[in-house]
């Protein structure tokens, strides 16, 4: 028991066995929302009416981490066709945001990109037009029924969870920190501070915003008193979106991306999501027969991965942009995952030393965090969804529009300044984006739905949770001198990153990775573990029927990350 009415620590101690279930399951990083995620799957709805669901929840109940302020991607399965479709759900700069804009802005002259805190970094929120095209695309429940539990959250109230409450508290400064110009901003905060652990929290104005958008679909938000809100905050702190800005905006159905890895077919968004960094990753690994007969989180094993992260990243940090359809975006992705180009980066991979500095990889790395929440859900028809919904940097931008109930993103601040690059800003463009679902199939059948949360930690995530357990202890390949504060001293094997190894790494393991010439920080205990992200997973797997039973089956496993609150729950 907690005494204390202060948030507890986070120790991480505890084990969690998988839930096992035919029927449907739904897994996020909050009990309340994956409750919500089971009850609609229960009255009859389907694996992207859960998600949309619950995306809806966490905004109530980790509204530092995701809200309808931010952004959203989809992959859903179609059990009946076997296909993958994907849902980008990321806005767009604004019309007068051109690069000579952004580069004025600019308090300290030279920067490569937009300070996080500067309104310029609040690209349309695609969110709310993203739950509406799921629900319209794939779902098979109306809108309002499925945004109805939220509403319910948000009207009567909540007990915070205790890594929310931590999240909450640490980004409390980015609500307060614009003072009288923000009022909007008590609407997420309890008495001017951000709510403890097992405190209730009531979010009236939420859910005043959820039920325009169930009345009135994307005209809800994109049109009338929210867009006018959204306007009115940003303009006063020398932003420059419109409310023809906002009406603008359109979620885009891409072909989802794939790589065959050892026999799986992994899926994820294409550009301008970075999940062709873990395919990228997944491709050079596979050209490394050696790593299957290594054991897991050997030095040996943590090397080859952590090579293989920062090839990909670089090549990422090159190319990763808003392709916007161009004719060429395709073609391009197609090389940098052939057989030719996955061949050349597995052979830069030496199994004994760390390769030499690699900037595009140090500076893509540069920035990473947890503030993301991910959900999936698989319903008995066999569909699933993989969703993803984040701010950002935990609140965002902080700024909150008047009347609205949730904070704007900052998903500009992974623009770059760089005229000519890819990522650079531009009007009406959307920025490298760190937010991505994964999912996996075998043949035609679903395999697994996945994810894990956290800025540049996603792909990382992608690629070890394709290799183990969400439970196992994580490497986190992070720039030197990071978000998390670590300096290492250079050497002449010197990677340019630090390698963050996770609580339940042996400390030889630590030794040897020192020895191959990497930098490496660890163990990584307590609050900091947050560092390695958070996941939740759906696995099926056909099994015989029962004796008396006619036809094969399908056995649900699913779990969710220890390093959250969350929850898988089944039936």
């Amino acid at each position: 028991m907690v005494d204390s009415p202060d948030n507890p620590p986070l120790d991480f101690r505890s084990r969690r066995s998988p839930t096992i279930c035919t029927h449907g399951v739904a897994a996020a990083s909050q009990p309340l929302a994956a409750e919500i995620g089971l009850r609609v799957l229960r009255s009859g709805g389907n694996a992207a009416d859960a998600c949309v669901a619950m995306a809806a929840a966490l905004n109530c109940v980790e509204p530092c981490m995701t809200g309808i302020g931010g952004d959203a991607f989809c992959l859903y399965f179609d059990a009946a066709s076997g296909e993958v479709h994907g849902l980008n759900g990321s806005g767009r700069s604004p019309a007068a945001l051109d690069l000579a804009t952004a580069q004025a802005s600019l308090d300290t002259p030279g920067r490569i990109a937009l300070d996080p805190s500067s309104p310029h970094c609040v690209t349309v929120p695609g969110a709310a037009a993203a739950w509406c095209d799921a629900i319209e695309r794939f779902g098979s429940m109306p809108l309002a029924t499925v945004l109805q539990p939220a509403i319910d959250l948000a009207e009567e109230g909540f007990p915070v969870n205790v890594v929310a409450a931590t999240q909450w508290a640490a980004q409390e400064a980015q609500l307060t920190r614009w003072g009288a110009s923000n009022p909007g901003a008590s609407a997420l905060l309890r008495d001017g501070k951000a709510p403890k652990a097992g405190e209730l929290m009531r979010m009236p104005e939420l859910a005043s915003t959820f039920r325009a958008l169930a009345e009135r679909g994307k005209a809800g938000f994109y049109s009338g008193r929210v867009a006018s809100a959204v306007c009115e905050v940003l303009q006063a702190h020398g932003g420059l979106m419109t409310e023809a800005d906002l009406a603008a905006h359109r979620s885009t159905f891409d072909s989802p991306v794939c790589v065959d890895f050892r026999g799986v077919k992994v899926w994820e968004m294409p550009p301008s999501g970075q999940g062709l960094v873990a395919l990228l990753a997944l491709r050079t690994l596979s050209r490394l027969p050696q790593l299957d007969s290594l054991p897991h989180n050997s030095a040996e094993y943590l090397h080859l991965v952590a090579e293989a992260l920062r090839l990909a990243f670089a090549d990422g940090a090159a190319c990763i942009g808003d392709g916007g359809g161009e004719a060429g975006a395709a073609e391009e992705i197609a090389r940098l995952l052939s057989d030719d180009y996955s061949a050349a980066r597995a052979s830069l991979v030496d199994s004994e030393r760390a390769a030499e500095h690699l900037p595009a990889a140090a500076a893509a790395l540069a920035s990473t965090g947890t503030d993301t929440v991910y959900m999936t859900a698989v319903d008995g028809q066999g569909n699933a969804c993989s969703f993803i919904n984040s701010n950002f940097m935990g609140f965002g931008s902080g700024l909150v529009p008047r009347g609205c109930g949730f904070s704007l993103q900052n998903r500009g601040a992974n623009f770059l300044l760089t005229e000519g690059h890819p990522n650079s800003v531009e009007p009406g463009k959307r920025p490298y984006h760190t937010i991505i679902p994964g999912m996996a199939t075998v043949g035609r059948e679903l395999f697994a739905s996945f994810g894990v949360m956290g800025g540049f930690m996603q792909p990382q995530g992608h690629v070890q949770a394709r290799r183990a357990a969400l439970d196992a202890p994580r490497l986190c390949v992070e720039a030197t001198g990071g978000a998390v504060g670590l300096q290492e001293p250079a050497s002449r094997h010197s990677s340019g990153v630090v390698l963050l190894l996770e609580d339940g790494i042996p400390d030889e393991v630590a030794e040897e990775l020192r020895r191959k010439g990497h930098a490496v920080r660890g163990p990584v205990c307590g609050e900091g573990r947050l560092v390695f992200g958070k996941g939740q997973v759906i696995q099926r797997r056909a099994v015989p029927s029962p004796p008396g039973a006619e036809g094969p089956r399908a056995v649900l496993w699913a779990g969710s990350d220890g390093r959250a609150d969350g929850a898988a729950l089944g039936w």
